[in-house]
């Protein structure tokens, strides 16, 4: 077995630094441990790296594969803050449950029902069929497991979209500048979206960019901007949990842990709508400031 890890060019600076100073591996695999890493993914990525250069070969760029286990996904204490009630800049958030593996929030009352009406009018002029990032080419392409409409706001676009980034990112417990812009979706009737993760897979070198860029997604926050009349709910097969949709709520997980370990757990999917629509505004965080892909 085999798992494909994301090379930050920080980290990847460091390896390519250490390898053509011809370091001590094991001084470097050291370091590497007391940077958080599983000694056997910093054993093997150290030993990668020596053995391209060993082998005359150019050194790992974004990402790089190595033949060892997937650790088990090790949790740690929630980004999000504790307390049946959460102070989020502007407005005070009522708790309504909590999940510990995965790490799952339900939230009341994140948005008014006026700030929901209002982003769906910013939105509804944009919107466009929703694409995704093929995990083989890395393409942009039209999704078959998602069906739906959907647009993107820049961080703080308009004042409007700034107070809504100020108050979800002090929710999220990150950096304003971590978040990627609000994406709002739309789903007609049976709209949905399949079983699928938020982290990104460096699988094709569209992802492995990203997240050298970026950092890896850290969690995300869906708001439900409208009530739906039947179906639609976000459903987490792993644990048999089914969170409906209900206007202003909000549902919170985590999936990337200090050491950059992702948990599968988190997998999800929104339920087909029976009847009516539903629309959402989602919040991804990274692991450091967010930086767009540069223009076509």
């Amino acid at each position: 077995m085999s798992i494909t890890l994301a090379l930050s060019s920080g980290l990847r600076t460091w390896l390519a630094d250490g390898v053509q100073q011809n370091l001590s591996s094991s001084l470097m695999i050291d370091a590497l441990i007391a940077r958080q890493f599983d000694p056997q993914i910093a054993a093997h990525l150290v030993q990668a790296f020596f053995n391209a250069r060993a082998a005359d070969q150019p050194l790992p760029e974004h990402v790089v594969c190595l033949d060892v286990a997937a650790p088990e996904y090790r949790y740690e204490t929630p980004r999000i803050a504790s307390g049946n009630i959460i102070r989020a800049g502007d407005r005070e958030i009522r708790v309504l449950q909590r999940l510990q593996r995965p790490i799952v929030v339900t939230l009341a009352g994140v948005l008014s029902d006026g700030e929901c009406e209002h982003l769906i009018e910013l939105a509804t002029s944009r919107l466009r069929r929703s694409t995704v990032t093929d995990p083989r080419t890395g393409t942009t392409v039209a999704a078959d497991y998602r069906n739906s409409h959907g647009t993107f706001f820049r961080l703080r676009e308009n004042p409007f979209i700034a107070q809504l980034d100020e108050r979800i990112s002090a929710l999220m417990n990150c950096p304003l500048e971590n978040g990627e812009g609000l994406q709002v979706l739309r789903y007609g009737p049976g709209g949905q979206v399949r079983p699928h993760f938020d982290f990104l897979v460096p699988s094709n070198s569209t992802n492995a960019e990203s997240i050298a860029r970026s950092g890896q997604r850290l969690s995300t926050l869906i708001v439900y901007l409208n009530d739906v009349l039947e179906g639609g709910e976000t459903v987490f097969p792993e644990i048999g949990l089914s969170v409906v949709a209900r206007r202003g709520n909000a549902l919170y997980f985590e999936y990337t842990n200090s050491r950059m370990q992702t948990d599968l757990k988190s997998a999800h999917a929104g339920a087909p709508v029976g009847k009516g629509e539903k629309w959402i505004v989602t919040k991804w965080m990274r692991t450091q400031r967010f930086v767009p892909a540069p223009a076509a």
